[in-house]
């Protein structure tokens, strides 16, 4: 893949952020991608898949052959979400749209049994959607924003694969997104930070509690990729040469990061894994 951009000059949006402002595009199309049929007739619900990491694993799963649900935040984000649909669509699969806002307990217990509804069952439960708002001083943070980012990132995992156990069986796969920020913090996203080493541990508590079933539990902790969610936190002067500090000297892509939840979501490819946090980090080394 030696044709991605490697960096970004400074700009900014209003969050949540979409895709079509961004300069570079990011490579979230899977559009090089030749699927194998790792998900065959599978079911799938993936948070946060109207654009970035979200939209490009909704495109490679369905190049795998599953069928998919998407959920998504904001009415300014419908166009990016007809897009990722009527890609996955292009492959000849289902993909059903819901709209809400994850930190509602109840929009969360709902959209659990309406995406197993329309797709006539579930497999694959994807918890990728998450919110960051990044401050330097700990001061500044007020308890509104702490609540809504573990609202967001941690509340909503729990409630949704509590939800998701109404329908997941033997051989059935739940892979949550982290963060290298939890695996080694940030002084500018601390809230963000406490929130991922939390979905860390949670993936492995839950790996050990559904194991007997016969479910799957495991995380993957992006590094720098260049989705919506940068641009639209982050002021212009973090955007610009965003990525360049990794060892590998430059941001992700989307298509980079996908195919390590088809990994996960694949009973093929990681029968024997559950509890794993897998790190697509750019060259970064962590302890543990």
């Amino acid at each position: 893949m030696t044709d991605l951009p490697t960096t970004a000059p400074g700009q900014q949006q209003e969050p949540p952020g979409t895709t079509e402002p961004m300069r570079p595009r990011p490579h979230d199309e899977m559009a090089d991608y030749v699927g194998a049929g790792h998900l065959a007739g599978k079911k799938a619900l993936i948070t946060g898949g109207d654009s970035g990491i979200g939209r490009a694993v909704a495109v490679a799963f369905a190049k795998e052959g599953a069928s998919v649900a998407v959920a998504y935040l904001d009415p300014s984000e419908d166009a990016d979400a007809e897009h990722t649909a009527s890609l996955v669509r292009a492959e000849g699969r289902e993909c059903h749209l819901f709209r809400g806002d994850l930190a509602d307990e109840d929009f969360c217990d709902r959209l659990v049994d309406e995406a197993a509804r329309h797709l006539g069952g579930l497999d694959v439960l994807v918890n990728h959607a998450g919110t960051q708002a990044p401050q330097d001083d700990l001061a500044a943070i007020g308890t509104a924003q702490f609540d809504r980012t573990f609202k967001v990132n941690v509340y909503a995992p729990f409630w949704l694969c509590r939800a998701a156990l109404r329908h997941l069986g033997a051989g059935a796969a739940i892979i949550n997104t982290g963060s290298v920020n939890g695996l080694r913090g940030n002084a500018g996203l601390m809230d963000y930070s406490a929130s991922k080493g939390a979905v860390h541990v949670l993936t492995q508590s839950l790996a050990q509690s559904l194991a007997p079933r016969g479910i799957r539990v495991n995380c993957v902790a992006p590094g720098p990729v260049w989705t919506p969610l940068i641009p639209a936190t982050f002021g212009e002067e973090k955007v610009e040469g965003f990525g360049t500090q990794t060892p590998m000297g430059r941001m992700g892509h989307p298509d980079e990061i996908a195919p390590s939840y088809v990994f996960f979501a694949s009973e093929r490819l990681s029968s024997y894994y559950t509890g794993e946090v897998l790190a697509p980090v750019g060259g970064e080394t962590h302890p543990g």
